[in-house]
C-alpha cells in the first residue's frame, strides 16, 4: 500500500528485487559478478562516472569505504523538511528556493530507470517496530544491508498480505552531486500516516540509522511517546540483585561507557582519580564487580503501550543491531569483547571506514586513513544484538530503576574556575532532571564540538539529546519529555559527570563507581545520606559512599570541599553553568509550553533554591 507516485515508479523500473534472505542481500552488495571488490559508481553529467564507495569481501564480512573524507561521517547539517507541518528545522523550500515536490518528482523519475531493491523492515526493531520500507538501487545493496543489520532483516516471505508502511526510505545517491554540490542531504516529508525519508547520500548514518530515529520520534509525537537517546543495561550485583540503568546525555556523555566494565590498572586496582595539580592518585580495591547485561546501545523505545502505571519507566531496544564506533580501539586488546565478536562472528558483519583486504580478516583497530594520512575518526561496525554476550532479550520491555544523565566536565580550581564542579553522583528531582535534558549540554573536549559558547566550552545538543534527529517542534518534545518523567516517579534520576570532578581527572570512573554503588542497592538511596548541593541545578550530593568496605573520598562527592577548589571556586563554576542554562531555556518560554514546565524554568531564571523544585516535583525517597 504505497504512495501513487512510488507505485508508478516501481511499475516502470527495469528490475525489482525482493531479497529472500540476509545471505542473498549480502551477496548483492558485491555486485552482479559477486566479486571480491566492487565499485559503487554513478554517471554524473559533467563529471563522468563517479566512484562513491568501494565494497570489499573479507572473511568476516563486508567492508565499505567511501572515496571522500566528507562521506565517512554524518554531516550534522543535512536534515531538511519537505512538508508544511510545524517544525523548528530548516525547510527545503526556504533553503533551496523551490518546493520539494519538484525534486520528489525528479527522484521518482530517476527511480523509474533503476534496478531497485524493495526491503521491508520494522522501524523500531522486529518485536515492537512499525511497518516500513526501503527503496534502494541494486548497486547500493550495501546500504540496504546496513539497514537490515540495524533494524532486522525481513524476508519477502515474512511480509503479511496487507503491508501498509508507516515509513519509507528512498535512496538516490547521484542527487548529492547534481542538486546539492556534493553535500549530504536527507529530506523528511511527513504526513499524518506516513513519514518519508529521501536519502541523497550513501553514508548510512543520517538515514539508515538516524533517519529511522527521526521516523520513530515523529510517530511518537503523533501518539504521545518518546524514543530516548540512551544506552541501557541490567546490572546483576554479586548478591544477585538486578538493577536497570538507562543513561542519557549529549555525545561524549558516557552512553557507550555505561555498557563497559570498570577499567582496572595492571595490578587490578581501580584508579578513581588523579589530582591535576599535585599528581596524587587515588585508588580503590574492588574485588568483584557487577555483571553487565546490555539492553540498548543508542535508541530506546519508551512506547506508551509499555507503561503499566507502576511508576517506573519501561523500555525496549529500538534496534536489532548496533552501529558501533571503534575510534577508541587503536590496537589489539583495547576492546576484547567486540574484537572477539568481529574476528569470529557467527554470521558476516558489515564494517565502515576500515582497512579491508579481499579474503583477509577485517580488524576493527585498523582504520582507513583519511586524505591527511591520519586514521579515520569514525570507523564503524554493525554488531547484531544476538552476538553481544549476556544481552537481555529484546522481546520484553524492562523496568528502569535508575535514569542517569552524563555530562563532560572540565578541570576546575579556585585559580582557574570552570563549570566542572559537579559531584560524582547527584540525585535530582524530576523538575531538575527535565531541565538538564532540555539543554543536554555538550561539554569539555567533546570531539564533535567545533566551537564554544561565550568561552565556556558549553554547547546545547537540545531536548533529551535526541533533538538533532527530531523533525518537529522543540516545545512539543519538551512537553512529551516532561510528562514521560512525571509518569515515572519511582525511577531514580541522577546526574553523572565524567572527565573531571573539580581538580581530579576521573575519565568515566565516576560513572562506573556510581553504577556499582547503586546496583548493590537496587537503585535505592537513603534520604539520610543526601545533602543539598551549593548549586540547586545539581540537586543533592551524597555525604558518604561506601563500596566493598571502602569510603570514597568526600571530595569526589562534594567538590567544594577540595582544598584546590573551595567554596569560591565552586560558586564561580556553578555560575557559569547556571548562566548558560538561563540563556538556553529562554527559547522554551512559549504559549505551547506545559504550565508546569513554565514554572520549572522560572525557578531556574530566578535562582530558586532546591526546596522550590521539590515543591513542584517531590523526590520519592525513604
Amino acid at each position: 500500500m504505497l504512495p501513487e507516485d512510488l507505485k508508478e515508479a516501481l511499475s516502470k523500473c527495469r528490475i525489482l528485487v525482493y531479497p529472500e534472505s540476509i545471505e542473498e542481500l549480502t551477496e548483492m552488495a558485491y555486485g552482479p559478478t559477486h566479486s571480491s571488490r566492487y565499485d559503487v559508481c554513478y554517471p554524473i553529467e559533467g563529471k563522468g562516472l563517479v566512484k562513491e564507495a568501494e565494497v570489499v569481501r573479507c572473511k568476516n564480512g563486508t567492508v565499505v569505504n567511501f572515496m571522500e573524507d566528507y562521506m565517512r561521517r554524518r554531516d550534522p547539517d543535512c536534515m531538511r523538511i519537505g512538508d508544511d507541518l510545524p517544525t523548528n528545522k530548516p525547510r527545503f523550500a526556504e533553503r533551496y528556493g523551490y518546493p520539494f515536490e519538484k525534486l520528489r518528482g525528479e527522484t521518482m523519475a530517476w527511480l523509474c530507470n533503476q534496478q531497485l531493491i524493495l526491503l521491508p523492515f520494522k522501524a523500531g526493531g522486529k518485536y515492537f517496530g512499525y511497518n516500513a520500507l526501503m527503496v534502494c538501487p541494486v548497486n547500493a545493496a550495501f546500504f540496504a544491508l546496513s539497514l537490515a543489520n540495524m533494524q532486522g532483516f525481513m524476508s519477502i516471505y515474512d511480509v503479511p498480505e496487507t503491508f501498509d508502511p508507516r515509513a519509507i526510505i528512498y535512496v538516490a545517491p547521484p542527487f548529492r552531486h547534481t542538486h546539492f554540490e556534493g553535500r549530504q542531504v536527507v529530506v523528511h516529508q511527513r504526513s499524518e500516516k506516513l513519514h518519508e525519508v529521501f536519502a541523497y547520500n550513501l553514508y548510512p548514518g543520517p538515514s539508515a540509522k538516524k533517519g529511522v530515529f527521526s521516523m520513530l520520534l515523529d510517530i511518537g509525537e503523533h501518539e504521545g511517546w518518546i524514543t530516548n537517546h540512551a544506552s541501557a543495561a541490567m546490572l546483576e550485583s554479586p548478591y544477585e540483585n538486578e538493577t536497570v540503568f538507562m543513561h542519557e546525555g549529549a555525545s561524549g556523555g558516557g552512553k557507550s561507557e555505561m555498557l563497559e566494565e570498570i577499567h582496572r590498572e595492571p595490578d587490578g586496582k581501580v584508579l578513581m582519580g588523579t589530582h591535576t595539580v599535585s599528581g596524587e592518585k587515588y585508588y580503590l580495591n574492588i574485588s568483584e564487580t557487577c555483571r553487565i547485561r546490555p539492553i540498548a546501545d543508542d535508541m530506546v523505545l519508551a512506547h506508551k503501550d509499555f507503561q503499566d502505571g507502576s511508576g517506573y519507566l519501561k523500555i525496549a531496544d529500538a534496534e536489532d543491531g548496533w552501529f558501533l564506533r571503534m575510534d577508541g580501539d587503536t590496537s589489539y586488546g583495547k576492546n576484547a569483547e567486540y574484537e572477539r565478536i568481529s574476528i569470529h562472528p557467527s554470521e558476516p558483519l558489515e564494517f565502515f571506514n576500515m582497512d579491508g583486504v579481499p579474503g583477509a580478516t577485517c580488524l576493527i583497530w585498523e582504520h582507513i586513513p583519511d586524505s591527511n594520512g591520519k586514521p579515520c575518526s569514525n570507523p564503524r561496525v554493525i554488531i547484531p544484538r544476538a552476538m553481544v554476550d549476556g544481552i537481555v532479550p529484546g522481546d520484553e520491555p524492562q523496568e528502569v530503576n535508575v535514569r542517569s544523565f552524563g555530562v563532560r566536565m572540565p578541570p576546575s580550581t579556585k585559580m582557574a574556575p570552570n563549570y566542572g564542579v559537579m559531584g560524582m553522583l547527584q540525585v535530582v528531582p524530576i523538575s531538575i532532571a527535565w531541565v538538564w535534558r532540555l539543554i543536554a549540554p555538550r561539554g569539555f573536549k567533546n570531539p564533535s564540538i567545533a566551537d564554544t559558547n561565550a568561552g565556556s566550552g558549553l554547547k546545547a545538543e537540545g531536548v533529551g539529546s535526541y533533538w538533532p534527529f527530531s523533525t518537529g517542534m522543540k516545545v512539543t518534545q519538551a512537553n512529551l519529555l516532561l510528562h514521560q518523567m512525571l509518569d515515572c516517579p519511582n525511577t531514580l534520576n541522577i546526574l553523572l559527570p565524567n572527565q573531571y570532578i573539580g581538580a581530579y581527572q576521573v575519565g568515566f570512573m565516576g560513572e562506573w563507581i556510581s553504577r556499582e554503588y547503586l546496583a548493590r542497592r537496587t537503585g535505592q538511596i537513603r534520604k539520610k545520606h543526601l545533602v543539598p548541593s551549593r548549586c540547586p541545578l545539581f540537586g543533592y550530593s551524597l555525604d558518604e559512599m561506601r563500596l566493598d568496605g571502602q569510603y570514597v573520598r568526600q571530595t569526589f562527592l562534594r567538590p567544594e570541599l577540595q582544598s584546590w577548589l573551595g567554596f569560591e571556586g565552586f560558586d564561580a563554576g556553578a555560575k557559569i553553568i547556571t548562566d548558560f542554562f538561563k540563556e538556553q531555556l529562554q527559547q522554551f518560554m512559549t504559549d505551547d509550553l506545559d504550565p508546569l514546565g513554565r514554572q520549572i524554568i522560572e525557578l531556574v531564571m530566578n535562582d530558586a533554591p532546591l526546596e522550590d523544585y521539590l515543591a513542584l516535583t517531590p523526590l520519592n525517597l525513604r
